[in-house]
């Protein structure tokens, strides 16, 4: 309950938000008066900055993390970063889906306030805050990969990115020079070459030919190992001789979810009818339920971190350049997702929900010159966080239209009194693509809370589903088995708990004033 009445004290010192963001911000980017002169003085201790992330690359699926993974599927240069520098076991994302997540940690902003709610949104070149003031602090940027933003990534002084989702084989991507977004350029060989490859080529070849009179800050963003997990030839026959260790839940998963989730969200087995696991896997349908369900996962987590091998080997390949040429001890290497993904896990499958192995996302940092090697935490960040983390690594302040806050003080071995003790989540696309329903909650070291609201914010669409409110006991209960919503024990740790998102939610410029239909739902079922 201690951490409950401290979760309670305001947080003075977090950004306020601001809820419109207008041509004063956008003078204050362009006229750099948010901290460049603090830069510029710093400029010679300034490090390189690689941020290299992947997509729906779940946390659990890196052997660092430790799960029923580790041993079967090793990620050892993602591990290189947790054993010579830091591992968050407490990341999350804030929305759990490409656009929105990737909009987040450009912007250092909830989804309102970015305007990227689901996969329709994008990010405008003004928008493009944390490639924008790295320039100003006097960084060469480039942005190389899987960029799902729609708009150009025109802040950027170089990018070479792929259109939409892009293709495993073969791609074709966009390169900065040409008119956007027609400036094409293709990836082929006679025996076909695989994006992960392509991709690290590229930033190898800027690495080697970027302005050396400047620091580097280099997003370097996988596809892999998003659906539909096509890997490398060369990955074809890894793992056919094993058995991918089965999540308990997969088969039986207690007292989880509720009324609001029944039957919700695409299946491994056939649970799901209309679409599941076995469909995409093109297992037998003349199987019996029991083999249909485990051929099924054992395909999807066989081709799924085949990709993450892929994604793994060419780390390697850049920590050789970077080791070789003498920059790897002083370059920030970040590594992360934009959000997990459900590897099987009660049922499920992709990602979007706010359970723990979608919600959560990996994050390690090496720089030996800061961090203490082998550290790790517990304390709670989420993808606004990056932006004025890696800004301050640069030398600058985050501005106050950045609702996230630097967890620099985190890797100096240091916590602030004031660390936030929670953070916000929401999903807005109502039974799209993978049946979730719409959803927010609150999530603590100790508990999440989650309120499935169920109505499409656009109006239009997808049918209500039935609201309903979720509670789980991180602590004793990680791989949440038992909703305690409807326990007499927890009445005064839900209704702190709701208090707590209700200050979260104005905080963030995340409320229901723009949708009253989505209001008059929460109203009806808050004290349900």
């Amino acid at each position: 309950m201690q951490e409950m009445t401290k979760m309670m004290k305001d947080n003075s010192t977090r950004r306020d938000f601001l809820r419109t963001i207008g041509a004063t911000v956008a003078a204050s980017v362009l006229h750099g008066s948010l901290g460049v002169a603090r830069a510029a003085s710093a400029k010679n201790r300034q490090p390189n900055i690689l941020y290299i992330m992947s997509d729906d690359h779940a946390a659990h699926a890196i052997s660092a993390y430790g799960s029923r993974l580790a041993k079967v599927a090793p990620t050892p240069n993602i591990d290189r970063l947790a054993n010579e520098g830091f591992l968050f076991e407490n990341c999350f994302c804030t929305n759990s889906i490409c656009v929105p997540s990737r909009a987040s940690i450009l912007s250092g902003q909830y989804s309102q306030t970015n305007g990227a709610l689901d996969l329709g949104g994008r990010l405008e070149p003004e928008k493009q805050y944390l490639p924008k003031l790295m320039k100003q602090a006097g960084y060469e940027t480039a942005m190389i990969g899987k960029w799902h933003l729609k708009d150009e990534p025109a802040a950027f002084d170089y990018y070479c990115v792929l259109p939409g989702q892009g293709s495993y084989f073969n791609p074709i991507l966009r390169e900065s020079g040409g008119q956007w977004p027609n400036n094409e350029k293709r990836f082929a060989k006679y025996d076909s070459c695989h994006c992960s490859d392509v991709i690290t080529d590229l930033s190898l070849n800027w690495l080697k030919g970027r302005d050396r009179s400047k620091p580097f800050f280099l997003m370097h963003h996988f596809k892999a190992p998003h659906d539909n997990f096509e890997n490398a030839e060369r990955y074809d026959w890894l793992f056919n001789d094993i058995d991918i260790p089965e999540p308990e839940s997969l088969w039986n998963s207690g007292n989880h979810g509720s009324e609001a989730t029944k039957d919700m969200g695409t299946s491994i087995g056939r649970r799901n009818k209309r679409r599941n696991m076995g469909h995409h896997m093109f297992v037998d349908e003349l199987l019996p339920d029991e083999q249909y369900k485990r051929t099924a996962y054992q395909r999807y987590l066989k081709k799924y971190l085949r990709c993450v091998r892929g994604v793994d080997d060419n780390i390697g390949r850049l920590f050789e350049y970077l080791q070789k040429s003498g920059q790897m001890d002083n370059t920030v290497i970040i590594y992360t997702s934009d959000q997990g993904m459900m590897l099987g896990e009660h049922d499920f499958i992709d990602k979007r929900w706010m359970y723990e192995e979608s919600m959560r996302m990996p994050f390690l940092v090496r720089y030996p010159a800061m961090i203490r090697a082998g550290t790790r935490t517990d304390e709670i960040i989420n993808n606004t966080d990056f932006a004025p983390t890696i800004l301050e690594l640069a030398g600058l302040d985050a501005p106050g239209y950045m609702h996230g806050r630097s967890f620099v003080p985190l890797l100096k071995g240091r916590t602030p009194t004031d660390w936030p003790e929670a953070t916000y989540y929401r999903y807005w696309m109502h039974m799209a693509h993978h049946d979730n329903p719409a959803h927010f909650g609150i999530r603590t070291k100790k508990y999440k809370l989650i309120f499935f609201y169920g109505t499409n914010y656009k109006q239009r669409g997808p049918k209500p589903t039935r609201p309903g409110w979720e509670l789980y006991d991180m602590v004793n209960d990680p791989h949440e088995m038992n909703n305690l919503y409807d326990n007499p024990r927890y009445v005064a740790v839900i209704r702190k708990l709701k208090i707590e998102l209700l200050r979260l939610r104005k905080m963030y410029n995340e409320t229901d004033e723009k949708y009253p239909h989505i209001q008059k739902v929460i109203d009806e079922y808050w004290d349900k």
